[in-house]
Formats: structure tokens, C-alpha cells, sequence
């Protein structure tokens, strides 16, 4: 993760403290006519994924994607032997869950922090300077409660203070060292590219979000077609239904253009302080803006300026502002782990 937090307004408080576990240092802020409030982290934002407890790792189909300066897909397809010594592991119901792979030359640790309380050590796993970032836990089906995928995100924020890091998705479990250690050789060409391409980059995530009733009552006072339907539908007696059909019709593609604009607006005037965006569906009537960005950590102070110049300028609207994170949105990382002796 990157350095310490900065006194400035612009890092609020951090999310979800633990009084057992270090302090994640991704945090939100909510920023409405230009002041800056601190708002809780969402949660949930690593992939929900299940794994069934009888797979083992006899092939690896890895596709990775990078969006920001280029586009890539790659595939690494390789088979590994069946162990033929005693997996002590097994017998013991141990699993190792990945949180993310970094560059590392030599065996590190993390601290307590891991996903199981039983094994909360966090720890690398090596290959050459590769490293996948884990912790043990136990064989069996891990459920995405908040507290399983807090602590995916924990470690994953923790670790990405001081490395570039490839977050896997929340639930990869493998049974054995050795099946971990042959993801990094069979997809090291690939990762080792990620890695180059996500060196020193951030992602901040900015939500929009304005009152409808608030903004109808604009468009109603400025577009003169839909303050005249308006003044005819309240004067009229009996039947207004058609009249308030088109009125509907109206008022939707004002919202829709006026949106758009704001968008495209915020993308442009954004742009030259990222790397790249990545716009996610808007949720509800009120979010107009859901987007992903990619910042050169150099450039997070600029960043962070740039959304307060912008919020101060468009007292209407809220913004949210959640962030730094590793690059989940620019990042898709796609295990097919298949069943041992399966051919």
C-alpha cells in the first residue's frame, strides 16, 4: 500500500478498525458542496467465489486482463503429476488461501492478519521473485460474509502499502504448497506482465449521486416544452393521461441527457490526473456516476484536488470518493481448477 497516511483532509479516517488488526488504510469520502466527510468503505468489492473441497490442482487455465494501457489475454495451460508422497496437509484438512501475488525474492510475512483465526498468519509462498501472499485455513467451503471478504480486502490493503500487488478473487483455496508454487511457474510470464503494467498504480472508485426530485424541479423551470405540459396538466380537468405520458417521456430523456453530460464531464476533467477509467452500472435512481480509476501513485495528491475542485463546483450533486485499492477493476484474474486424476 502506499505510505503512510497524510495529514491532509483529503485522507479521512480509516475503515472498519479492528482492535485486534491493523487498520486498513483505504477509506471514503463523501464530498458535497465542497466539504469533506468520512463515510464507511463498501464492502464486497473482490469477486464472490466458491471452491468445493475435493479439487486439487492438476491444471491451471489462467486468462489475465489489463485494461489502462493496453488490452491482453493470455492463457498458460499446464498439467502437474499427482504427488506421490504423503500430503500431510490433506490429512490435516489444511487448505492455503491467496489473496494476491506480488514480486518478492525472499520469504516474507504479514503479520496476524489473515483470513482464519485458528491460522492467522499471513505469509508468502515463493517461486524465483514471485510470491503469492497467504494464509492456512481450513478445507471446506468459505461462505462471502462481511467479515470473510473485510478480511480478504485487510490483507490485500495491507500488502499493497509497500508492493504492487494482483488481487485474486475472494475464496482461492488450493490443498498444497507445491500446487501454489506451480501456478507461479506455469503463469509467470503472465503475471510478471501484470505486475510491469500495474507498477506503482492505484484505483479510486467515484460514486455521483444527485436528488431526482430535486433535478426534475430544474428541468421543469428551464426546458420550456416540459413546464408548459406541466402548466397544462395542472390546469386541466378530467382525463390528463396522455399529456402525462409525454410529460414522462420528457422528463426521462432530460434526466438521461443531463447525466450523460455530467459524465462526460467528470471523465474529461479526470483524465489527465489517471491512467484510465472504468465506468460500472449506475445503481438506483440517485447514482448517476460509477467509476473506476487507475492513478500513478505519484499522482494521488493531484487526484485527490481535482475531485474537490469538481465537487465544489457541482453543489447539487454528491460525491463519494472510496479509495486507494488495489486495481480490482483493471485486473481479472480467472483460475479453472480442475478435480485431481480428471483428464
Amino acid at each position: 500500500m502506499p505510505k503512510a497516511q497524510k495529514p491532509s483532509s483529503a485522507r479521512k479516517s480509516s475503515a472498519r478498525p479492528s482492535p485486534a488488526r491493523p487498520r486498513p488504510v483505504a477509506a471514503t469520502r463523501s464530498l458535497k458542496r465542497g466539504t469533506n466527510q468520512a463515510g464507511p468503505v463498501r464492502s464486497g468489492r473482490p469477486t464472490t467465489r466458491k471452491r468445493d473441497e475435493d479439487i486439487a490442482v492438476t491444471r491451471v487455465t489462467h486468462e489475465t486482463e489489463v485494461r489502462g494501457t493496453e488490452t491482453r489475454v493470455e492463457r498458460v495451460v499446464e498439467r502437474t503429476p499427482k504427488p506421490t508422497l504423503p500430503d500431510v496437509d490433506r490429512a490435516a484438512g489444511r487448505g492455503r488461501y491467496v489473496y494476491c501475488i506480488i514480486r518478492a525474492s525472499q520469504p516474507l510475512k504479514f503479520g496476524a492478519i489473515g483470513m482464519d483465526e485458528q491460522w492467522p498468519e499471513v505469509y508468502t509462498i515463493n517461486f524465483k521473485d514471485m510470491a503469492a501472499v497467504v494464509s492456512d485455513i481450513p478445507l471446506a467451503l468459505l461462505d462471502s460474509t462481511r467479515e470473510n471478504v473485510l478480511a480478504h480486502e485487510r490483507v490485500n490493503e495491507t500488502v499493497m502499502r509497500d508492493h504492487t500487488v494482483i488481487p485474486m478473487s475472494f475464496g482461492t483455496i488450493f490443498k498444497t504448497r507445491e500446487d501454489i508454487v506451480e501456478l507461479l511457474r506455469s503463469a509467470y510470464d503472465a503475471f510478471a506482465d501484470v505486475l510491469s503494467k500495474m507498477q506503482d498504480k492505484l484505483e479510486f472508485g467515484l460514486k455521483v449521486l444527485w436528488d431526482r426530485d430535486e433535478i426534475v424541479r430544474q428541468i421543469e423551470q428551464e426546458d420550456e416544452d416540459i413546464h408548459r405540459l406541466k402548466s397544462e396538466i395542472s390546469s386541466q380537468k378530467g382525463s390528463t393521461y396522455f399529456a402525462r405520458m409525454q410529460y414522462g417521456r420528457l422528463i426521462d430523456g432530460a434526466l438521461q441527457q443531463r447525466s450523460e453530460r455530467y459524465v462526460a464531464e467528470f471523465l474529461q476533467r479526470l483524465r489527465d490526473v489517471s491512467v484510465a477509467s472504468r465506468v460500472n452500472r449506475a445503481i438506483g435512481d440517485k447514482m448517476i456516476m460509477n467509476v473506476a480509476f487507475l492513478v500513478q501513485r505519484d499522482q494521488e495528491p493531484a487526484f485527490d484536488r481535482r475531485i474537490k475542485e469538481i465537487a465544489s463546483t457541482f453543489d447539487k450533486l454528491t460525491f463519494k470518493y472510496t479509495g486507494p485499492w488495489p486495481p480490482y477493476n483493471f485486473v481479472n484474474i480467472r483460475l479453472k481448477l480442475e478435480r485431481a486424476g480428471q483428464h
